[in-house]
């Protein structure tokens, strides 16, 4: 059996689209995004090994790595010198 298809649908279908699309739009729209991350920087400096085995082992307990302990332990630096 096929079914037949009902134009009046069609346009309801049509016009409901073009307001979600202009809804989608409006969403997606550059002044409506929320602004980007600030992408990284590769920095490098030089330590002890011995150090850098201390704070690993710190950050492991911490549960975080290499560079998330190195990123937490400047902001946190930051805070409390940054005021001074």
């Amino acid at each position: 059996m096929a079914l037949k298809r009902n134009p009046e649908n069609e346009k309801e279908f049509v016009e409901e689209s073009s307001i979600s699309s202009q809804k989608a739009k409006q969403l997606f729209a550059n002044e409506m995004r929320k602004p980007k991350k600030e992408k990284k920087i590769l920095t490098t400096f030089s330590i002890e090994p011995s150090f850098k085995t201390e704070l690993e082992e710190l950050f492991s307990s911490m549960g975080l790595g290499w560079a998330a302990g190195i990123r937490f332990s400047l902001k946190e630096f930051s805070k409390k010198h940054g005021q001074d």
